[in-house]
């Protein structure tokens, strides 16, 4: 994947350069914590923290079919995924743009189990039946795949703006 990179200088330091996306994804491997926005159906915006992995040129999430976030995306699969530090004078914040589609093959699904387990731990260990994932705690959970359309990096100290358009 080699999204077209732009620097914008209205909003970089004097003299910074466009961050890669190689770097951008590196912050999105390791990031452990990400904010999902969606739209409600009566237009209203809805954030929530969440977990995420990246495979296969994706973010990926899961959530329970009654959560407001699943209601939401049924509506309108646009949304932005978002991680960072909620530093001022430090590191790099990535957004990303895309559209969240249901992941229901299994053999995906148990390779996303696997992956979710290696980054997060044991609890948070999936069963992968009738296309989604499944838990003693949180029961049944929908899985979505959020390809990048378009994303944009904030790097803090050195001040620079990055979008990348894929």
């Amino acid at each position: 994947m080699n999204p077209v990179t732009e620097l914008d200088a209205r909003f970089s330091a004097e003299g910074a350069t466009a961050t890669t996306w190689e770097e951008a994804r590196e912050q999105l491997i390791r990031a452990e914590t990400f904010w999902l926005s969606t739209v409600r159906p009566d237009g209203r915006p809805h954030v929530t923290p969440l977990l995420a992995v990246w495979r296969d040129e994706a973010l990926h999430f899961c959530t329970g079919a009654g959560e407001q976030k699943a209601g939401n995306l049924a509506a309108n699969r646009h949304c932005v995924l978002t991680t960072g530090v909620n530093l001022l004078r430090e590191g790099l914040d990535v957004v990303v743009e895309g559209v969240a589609e249901r992941v229901t093959d299994q053999g995906a699904l148990k390779a996303l189990a696997d992956a979710f387990e290696a980054k997060y731990g044991s609890e948070w260990r999936f069963e992968v039946r009738d296309e989604a994932f499944h838990s003693e705690e949180g029961g049944r959970a929908l899985v979505f795949a959020v390809a990048p359309v378009r994303a944009f990096g904030f790097r803090k100290g050195e001040y620079s703006q990055t979008r990348w358009k894929f």
